[in-house]
């Protein structure tokens, strides 16, 4: 009879040995399918069954298996990750995009990675080099003020699909999604001329981007085709932000002649404004128009309500996110811009010059 000091242990029947790794095969075994058939589970496709879909999930779940995107990218030459590089992630505008272009994504089983590159060309490449190196299925970029074509053609180049959105780069072989740019502020530039403004000022816009230069180009047209010259205008380019709308309030207010009505770049810039001609003593709205530019969440709450350009983010992100798809695919996308347009959206900002608005009753 032995006392047990020589016994060997031996692992519980059906327990893992400490530090083996879990595999597809042990969610297999254990669910009577192939690992094929829980792989393709794993990445949600639409070859499994929903129910078995669910059951690989949960065993997977239980046993603290983890999905090994790595490995599978060296099988399937995919890798399920994508890239999304803006310029201001902190713009209500470009969240809206992509909040939209995150649906369509994570449907197909892709997961995102982020870059909130705030125009600076080396912040780009240092996350599109981290890109490469995972492997990533392509890439969605708004892209820096700074990119050239040959910057965008080199990764396609290497089969790296490229999606643009919101800006254009002239000579790039890849697909842009964007709204009408020049059309949206030449509609609310003759929208104030229509109320009778014949100083009217346009202020932000980096023009070295494709958005700037439309936004800018649309706003000189229309005071050109009403018989107005824009280079007698008050013309404050660059400006992008709340801060950039306030620190423009003193010149605007001090110049030579002071213009009746303002077409801000987007509505960032108007709300600083706003804010600080009031603290000036100088509503908006009666003592200047104030016009914006996307449309973003509480735009029509503020006092005056800001009349502003609807350019469809979640339309954009939606069809930036399938044109990407479509290329990950195989299929052969024309590099031809996908253009959005735009809806002017009246409201208070833009009276008349001199006329008061009455004040909303609350709901």
């Amino acid at each position: 009879m032995s006392d047990g000091t020589d016994n060997k242990s031996s692992p519980v029947a059906g327990m893992q040995k400490p530090g083996k790794r879990l595999t597809l095969g042990h969610i297999a075994d254990q669910l009577g399918i192939s690992t094929a058939t829980v792989s393709l589970a794993l990445r949600d496709s639409p070859l499994v069954a929903e129910e078995t879909r669910a059951k690989v999930k949960r065993t997977a779940e239980e046993i603290g298996y983890i999905y090994n995107r790595s490995a599978a990218s060296l099988r399937t030459s995919r890798s399920q990750i994508v890239g999304v590089a803006v310029h201001d992630i902190l713009n209500p505008f470009f969240a809206e995009v992509f909040s939209a272009l995150e649906d369509v994504l994570e449907e197909q089983g892709q997961m995102i990675f982020i870059c909130n590159h705030r125009d600076d060309v080396k912040r780009q490449k240092a996350f599109v080099n981290t890109l490469l190196q995972h492997r990533a299925d392509g890439l969605i970029l708004c892209p820096s003020v700074g990119t050239s074509a040959e910057d965008i053609n080199r990764l396609i180049d290497q089969g790296i699909p490229v999606t643009l959105v919101a800006r254009e780069l002239p000579g790039v072989w890849a697909p842009c999604v964007r709204g009408d740019d020049q059309a949206g502020t030449n509609r609310i530039t003759k929208h104030l001329i229509e109320q009778g403004h014949r100083k009217i000022a346009m202020v932000g816009g980096r023009r070295e981007s494709s958005t700037g230069r439309y936004r800018h180009l649309g706003w000189r047209q229309a005071l050109v085709d009403a018989g107005l010259d824009p280079d007698k205008q008050v013309d404050m380019p660059e400006l992008m932000t709340q801060a950039d709308g306030r620190a423009a309030v003193p010149a605007m207010l001090e110049a030579e002649e002071r213009p009746s009505a303002v077409v801000c770049f987007n509505d960032l810039v108007a709300f600083g404004m706003m804010t600080t001609m009031r603290r000036a003593g100088v509503e908006p709205g009666p003592d200047i128009a104030i016009t914006g530019y996307d449309d973003i969440d509480g735009a029509d709450a503020r006092t005056p309500a800001l009349t502003t350009v609807h350019a469809h983010p979640d339309k954009i992100g939606r069809l930036a996110a399938l044109t990407l798809l479509r290329q990950i695919a195989g299929d052969r996308v024309p590099n031809t811009p996908i253009v959005i347009e735009p809806e002017l959206r009246v409201r208070e900002s833009s009276p008349p010059p001199g006329v008061r608005f009455a004040p909303r009753l609350a709901d």
